[in-house]
């Protein structure tokens, strides 16, 4: 007699699971070349609603229940051992290889991960999946979160669906008896389901943006419409020719979602409907009486293979990706990629054939009641929580004094610190061998108020208030997008100690501009109706008293003048964008040219060599020019205060990661807050000089 597994399996869906996972991790490893890749995601919550639905029907069509306890043990059995592992060894990562600022993140975002609740931990920190700005150690479990929560609440919701069937449908009205009431039952209640979860996701999403793209309740109609296919069995073509049809329109609607999709499509929203559907039409077609049938060719032994280690791939080549920059000497060129993509196809088929089919077929556990695999999965993540916790109680110590070293060099710097040359001529001959934050926290030397910065693709126009609240006081505002948000801190403190009122209007990838930009999209549409709301905003009321901004100065900014055009080398329309939002304030404007940029984090470079010399880059590289906001600034005359420090970021042609012993950036392009704390005197002098005193 068969098992239950070998009566039901279909190889063709191994074969969904291979693309499902190549479209994830090629998308991680080259996000360039796979724009869409994350609908991967999608696919493998269809597959999953699928094959669950399936098997919790046919039980209870044969006996009227389901064994609960007996269903999420083996869930546990299959799927838990592998994380568990996986976490595990990312602790380890952590303590052996990432940079101690990162450490607070993976340790919450593993400890979340262990309990399956990493999906909520990202939406509480308003994570943006697409932006790729957030990437801790464990991310990519909140689909495994999800899936988790899948298998909790929809044994529970088909039992309420059959009781229902069989206790409110009459026989006599139905035409069935009680095994066709109860899928019946089953059907509707996943209908209902899927529509609802459906349209709210696709109204959250328009809402509400990045923290729609984790939340269980606007992914669950993903696995209702596999649950559908699996109780559906008019959805199910019969005719060879009708299953080629369907079945490839599937594959091509879910590899197309993965060429086409990228960071800007509103995701998961309505236009996740092409590749669930993709997938569900793949699913139907089941058919593999021929060679040119989808069913067959997705059996083919490649693809079942890479299907068959699909979950343990998905584990484990997020780790190697996010470890791999900080290897010493380990640059991420092509063959780099190629070599972490191979580390992850092994590490998958040694956890597949060591660590998931032992514990899946454990004696011990299968043949015991499902209390013995409750004990063994609890067992496991107390063993992950205890990794994580002797991970936080070994870097905490070095966390805290690199905090409180930052705090005492912010109250009292070194003579000649940072941009103090910049004020007057020092010698920082004693500062040779300094570098503080060091390479490992400049990644948490950051701005305290994350809650002012408005993310990539949503459009609220968030204003946040410090300084003095005297009606009288100076009013000053900080205005521009994440490099304007640098500066946050320093001039909060300038607006506590000088009596100002400050008032910051700030949103990422989106300068404050009059010209829109020719991305589309989301973001595009998002930036687009923040640049109205913050015109109306600043052209409404009392004009400040003077308004300080920044922006990014890069030819990534595209803006349109009659259409979408590319500007590479030329500033024009970008500065007249600014010159006209400046002059429409009717304010003081005080603009600083941008920093330098670097094509990656220096930090990585400091960590390799410890000269900041070594890990120069050269003027012509580092530097935009022209510049756009000095062009604008040049433009307006007097109006316009203009703060350049190229000079002080680059003595010699070359521009440094770290000046007179200040760590100058926290990632490849923005400020660490030290580094900008010694600049607070030329924004103080500046501004005091736009507000007349």
């Amino acid at each position: 007699m068969k098992s239950e597994r070998a009566a039901h399996f279909e190889p063709h869906i191994q074969g969904l699971r291979a693309i499902a996972v190549l479209l994830v991790v090629v998308y991680h490893i080259w996000p360039g070349r796979l724009t869409g890749g994350y609908v991967g995601v999608d696919v493998f919550f269809v597959i999953s609603g699928f094959l669950i639905t399936g098997q919790l029907a046919r039980e209870i069509d044969a006996s009227g229940r389901v064994r609960l306890g007996t269903f999420w043990a083996k869930r546990a059995r299959r799927l838990l051992p592998a994380a568990i592992l996986v976490l595990m060894v990312s602790a380890l990562l952590c303590l052996a290889l990432m940079p101690i600022s990162s450490l607070p993140l993976n340790v919450r975002e593993i400890l979340a991960s262990t309990f399956y609740v990493e999906n909520w931990s990202l939406v509480a920190s308003s994570t943006d999946y697409l932006a790729g700005a957030h990437e801790s150690i464990a991310q990519h479990y909140w689909s495994l979160s999800v899936e988790e929560q899948f298998y909790l609440v929809w044994p529970l919701l088909l039992i309420l669906a059959a009781w229902l069937a069989i206790r409110f449908v009459r026989r006599s009205r139905s035409g069935a008896g009680e095994p066709g009431r109860r899928r019946a039952g089953m059907v509707s209640m996943i209908a209902a389901v899927t529509a609802a979860t459906f349209v709210l996701s696709g109204v959250l999403t328009d809402l509400i943006g990045p923290p729609s793209y984790f939340t269980t309740y606007t992914r669950m109609w993903e696995f209702g419409v596999g649950g559908l296919v699996a109780l559906l069995p008019v959805l199910r073509p019969r005719s060879r020719w009708l299953s080629a049809v369907v079945g490839w329109a599937g594959v091509v609607l879910v590899v197309g979602a993965g060429l086409v999709f990228d960071n800007a499509t509103p995701f998961p929203g309505w236009v996740a409907a092409i590749p669930v559907l993709g997938t569900a039409l793949a699913i139907a077609a089941r058919r593999a009486d021929a060679w040119w049938l989808p069913g067959r060719v997705l059996a083919i032994a490649p693809a079942r293979w890479i299907g068959d280690i699909s979950y343990s791939l998905y584990l484990w080549h997020w780790p190697l990706i996010i470890v791999a920059p900080f290897v010493p000497g380990w640059p991420l060129q092509w063959w780099n990629r190629v070599i972490l993509l191979v580390a992850a196809v092994l590490l998958a088929w040694a956890t597949k054939r060591w660590v998931e089919d032992p514990w899946r077929g454990w004696r011990l556990l299968t043949n015991a009641r499902a209390r013995r695999t409750a004990v063994a999965s609890l067992a496991l993540m107390a063993v992950s929580a205890i990794a994580v916790g002797g991970l936080w109680l070994v870097r905490d110590p070095q966390y805290r004094a690199e905090a409180s070293e930052l705090a005492a060099v912010r109250s009292d710097p070194p003579p000649c610190f940072g941009a103090a040359s910049a004020i007057a001529p020092c010698d920082a001959s004693a500062l040779a061998d300094t570098i503080i934050p060091s390479w490992g926290f400049a990644g948490a030397d950051e701005p305290d108020h994350p809650e002012c910065l408005t993310q990539l693709n949503d459009a609220t126009l968030r204003t946040c208030t410090f300084g003095s609240t005297d009606p009288a006081a100076p009013r000053v505002a900080l205005v521009g997008d994440s490099h304007a948000y640098q500066y946050l801190d320093a001039m909060i403190g300038l607006a506590e100690s000088n009596g100002w009122s400050l008032t910051t209007y700030l949103k990422g990838a989106c300068p404050w501009n009059a010209g829109p930009l020719a991305e589309g999209g989301t973001f595009g549409a998002a930036c687009t109706a923040y640049q109205e709301r913050l015109a109306d905003a600043l052209g409404g009321g009392e004009p400040f008293d003077a308004i300080l901004t920044a922006a990014f100065a890069t030819t990534e900014y595209r803006f349109a003048e009659g259409g979408p055009t590319v500007l590479p080398r030329d500033a024009g329309p970008a500065a007249d964008g600014y010159a006209e939002a400046w002059s429409a304030a009717g304010a003081p404007i005080i603009a600083i040219r941008d920093n330098p940029h670097f094509a990656e984090d220096p930090n990585k470079c400091l960590r390799s060599t410890g000269s900041a010399e070594a890990c120069g880059s050269p003027v012509a590289d580092a530097v935009t020019d022209p510049d756009p906001i000095a062009v604008a600034a040049g433009a307006l005359g007097p109006a316009v205060t203009l703060i350049d420090l190229t000079t002080t970021y680059c003595p010699g042609g070359e521009c440094l990661p770290v000046v007179n012993g200040a760590n100058v950036y926290r990632d490849a392009d923005h400020l660490t807050t030290t580094w900008v704390s010694t600049m607070a005197p030329i924004l103080e002098a500046a501004v005091r000089e736009a507000i007349g005193g």
